[in-house]
């Protein structure tokens, strides 16, 4: 469930160019906070997964509610049994 979270949540970032020393900016608008910047929009979006990552594990660990994406929803406590009982 977690794979299709993410990416689902990767299919609804959007990137664009801005002026800056990293030009590509990139950012997925439901989940305030998860951005990332890049020399190339390959990059950024390597970058953009890597923060969403961070940010799952975050809110995973701390039992903080993960706003549906693209209708999946993540529960805390199943994902964290899931992983204990594996």
């Amino acid at each position: 469930m977690i794979v299709q979270y993410i990416t689902a949540a990767l299919a609804r970032a959007r990137f664009e160019e801005i002026e800056d020393e990293e030009p590509w900016y990139g950012e997925i608008p439901e989940l305030q906070g998860v951005w990332a910047s890049g020399r190339t929009e390959e990059e950024c979006r390597s970058r953009l997964a890597e923060a969403l990552d961070g940010w799952l594990l975050v809110r995973l660990r701390c039992g903080l509610a993960i706003l549906p994406v693209g209708g999946i929803r993540l529960d805390p406590a199943e994902c964290m049994d899931a992983g204990a009982s594996g």
